[in-house]
């Protein structure tokens, strides 16, 4: 296909300005200039830069076919249907703009989604650092205060002559004590993915009340009047889903960790009233 470059042709800018610029044509299909797609207007005969351009991938093709040396070879996306495609193609909103279709109810799950990864990173480093210290605890015969696993095995040095019934108690409170430090913030992250896609389904609701509006005011001959109302009712219910799904697999990783530490308390609790009670035993 033949490629042909102008050196000067006049090109209207996205704000309507007009200049001299190089041309790079591809046969009868397409023509970018700076690394931009234009358009062709018959009727005032010039070449014109799209308001919106194509994503980051097509734009380096452009930039990579006006750089590159006369017969090379080089990839290019091409528009056989002389720029409609291409004018479609910019026309599919960006990230920001799918987000912004969701409205206020949007914005507040990704306010929601945000608060529960933070508290989910939080309980993260604190149970990875809690669990480091009841590791160094277990490689050691001296109780450390500074660690749930050490604060429980300083209950049997403090209580050296106590019967067993009144250690397992004392050893079960300090347990109980040490559980909610381990478990805390395990509610709120399932919470919050309980509440997105709830707030999703409002989001839903309250799009389709918008578009069954539109059609009361305006009927079903323009499809674009109730556009609004569907892309927020869809959009709502994505970011919902979105949110909740990763909250709910982070619940379950924290959840998993905090149990296996609580679990290593109890053993812990478990083999100190066994061995008092056989130490009871052999003195009886």
């Amino acid at each position: 296909m033949r490629v042909a470059n102008f050196s000067t042709h006049n090109v209207v800018t996205g704000d309507g300005q007009e200049s001299q610029r190089v041309v790079t044509r591809i046969g009868l299909f397409n023509a970018v200039s700076d690394g931009k797609y234009l358009r062709y207007l018959a009727d005032a005969g010039k070449l014109v830069e799209f308001d919106r351009q194509p994503k980051s991938r097509y734009l380096k093709l452009a930039k990579g076919l006006e750089g590159a040396a006369p017969g090379e070879m080089t990839p290019m996306a091409l528009d056989p249907s002389r720029g409609a495609i291409l004018g479609l193609l910019v026309q599919a909103p960006s990230l920001k703009e799918r987000v912004q279709q969701g409205k206020v109810v949007g914005y507040v799950i990704i306010a929601l989604g945000i608060l529960g990864l933070l508290l989910a990173a939080e309980r993260f480093i604190s149970l990875n650092l809690q669990g480091g210290k009841i590791k160094r605890q277990l490689k050691s015969e001296t109780p450390d205060k500074g660690n749930a696993l050490g604060r429980v095995l300083s209950v049997y040095n403090d209580n050296p002559s106590a019967d067993v019934e009144s250690l397992e108690l004392k050893l079960d409170d300090a347990i109980l004590k040490e559980t909610p430090k381990l478990e805390r913030g395990l509610a709120g992250i399932k919470l919050l993915a309980g509440i997105a896609p709830l707030l999703g389904l409002l989001g839903t609701v309250t799009g389709m009340i918008v578009t069954f509006q539109t059609i009361t005011l305006f009927g079903t001959g323009d499809p674009k009047l109730m556009a609004g109302g569907i892309s927020q009712a869809l959009m709502t219910t994505v970011l919902g889903l979105v949110v909740a799904i990763p909250l709910l697999l982070l619940h379950s990783v924290l959840s998993t960790k905090s149990k296996r530490l609580v679990q290593i308390l109890d053993e812990e609790s478990a083999g100190i009233v066994a061995m008092t009670a056989e130490k009871h035993h052999g003195n009886a």
